[in-house]
């Protein structure tokens, strides 16, 4: 919370709400190691399940550091600076950053429960959360890579991405994310956490109902060309892509 209420006070300097998008990954790894610090002994799984956070976040972080730096503010907080007008430098704190704190810290809840026993480690489930964890952050740093790299061609100015990981789902990179967090999930429900099993489900109905797919396809979907891809390429769940229309 003291993170969020100096990225507040930052934004009202440089009027830019949008700081706390980069912050989002680093302030998981934070309470892990805050929860690292406050739980019993040091144990593998409690070095693992850190280790796993800080490496998933800072990839997050730097890459949306990058992507927005210098671009000002998220269309999305630009509306939100209009409705609110002049109230905006109060009303951001409650509706930015102390709302994306507390799910934060709600959501959180596996780096906690997986750190509060001392329970053996590896066990086959951690073997599934890590093996979930691998391939997730795959999807989401090769999604975002492809992406990127995609659009640095200026001849795909206004061109949708449909190929790489792009041609079986059209969100590579929240599809991963989610996985992720099942990972975490499974490292939790081995040291006993099952009911932190609320956080992934909360991750994955906002990744995909809420601030992810249906945002982002609520933009897109004027773009040309983006109605057929919808046709033929899963929303979220990697699968073998439809026939093009010719």
């Amino acid at each position: 919370m003291l993170c969020m209420t100096v990225l507040w006070l930052i934004s009202i300097r440089i009027k830019d709400a949008s700081i706390v998008d980069a912050f989002w990954g680093p302030g998981f790894a934070i309470v892990a190691w805050i929860y690292f610090a406050f739980t019993n002994d040091v144990s593998m799984r409690k070095l693992a399940v850190c280790t796993l956070t800080t490496l998933w976040a800072l990839r997050l972080g730097i890459h949306i550091f990058i992507r927005n730096h210098g671009k000002g503010e998220d269309p999305r907080y630009q509306v939100w600076r209009a409705e609110a007008g002049k109230s905006y430098w109060w009303y951001s704190f409650f509706k930015v950053f102390l709302l994306q704190g507390i799910i934060l810290i709600i959501v959180s809840a596996p780096l906690l429960g997986a750190q509060i026993s001392p329970m053996t480690f590896p066990t086959p489930l951690d073997g599934i959360g890590i093996l979930l964890f691998m391939i997730g952050l795959f999807f989401e740093t090769v999604g975002d890579w492809q992406l990127k790299t995609f659009k640095t061609h200026h001849e795909n100015k206004g061109k949708v991405m449909q190929t790489g990981l792009w041609k079986y789902t059209r969100h590579p990179n929240y599809f991963g994310d989610a996985l992720v967090w099942w990972g975490f999930f499974c490292m939790a429900a081995a040291a006993g956490a099952w009911w932190t099993i609320y956080a992934p489900v909360v991750m994955t109905f906002f990744l995909m109902k809420v601030s992810g797919v249906a945002l982002l396809e609520k933009a897109m979907s004027v773009r040309p060309g983006y109605k057929e891809y919808i046709a033929r390429t899963s929303a979220f769940f990697p699968w073998f892509p439809g026939p093009r229309n010719q």
